[in-house]
């Protein structure tokens, strides 16, 4: 398996000054920690929703082998929106894990699109109407009706 090592200066501040050593993981791992954050409509199988940024903590996190001594990367500190690491450090270490991963640029994309679309859900499920593609204003009953017909 792959690895890539970076030597970090004190750039992100001390306490991420150090070698780390990344590896490649293994495909049911990296598929395992896909499900786990993603949402499957039981009737579909189609997605309903996926957390993309707990699956790229986890995947980071799953590809660290090796760290300074003091441990500064945690995967309660990758996914803390408080207390986390810095947004560069964060993007760097998405980068390495993707690289060597093989994330690809449309895996990614899929990943956030499905976390924009539960946001679109949401919105709609606030609202007791949407726009169509075509423009037009839409009830959702109507539109939920039109789609049991059409299913049966």
């Amino acid at each position: 398996m792959r690895t890539e090592k970076i030597e970090l200066d004190e750039k992100f501040g001390k306490e991420y000054a150090g070698r780390y050593v990344f590896q490649e993981i293994s495909w049911a791992r990296r598929s395992r920690i896909i499900q786990k954050y993603t949402k499957y409509s039981q009737m579909t199988g189609q997605v309903q929703s996926s957390d993309y940024v707990a699956i790229q903590a986890e995947t980071i996190y799953a590809s660290l082998r090796e760290q300074p001594e003091n441990k500064p990367i945690t995967l309660e500190k990758l996914l803390s929106e408080e207390d986390g690491i810095p947004v560069g450090l964060g993007e760097l270490l998405s980068q390495i894990a993707n690289r060597l991963n093989s994330l690809t640029v449309q895996e990614s994309r899929f990943l956030s699109e499905q976390s924009e679309e539960r946001n679109q859900t949401q919105n709609l499920r606030s609202t007791s109407s949407a726009k169509s593609s075509v423009g037009h204003r839409t009830s959702l009953k109507n539109s939920q009706r039109k789609r049991s017909k059409s299913s049966s």
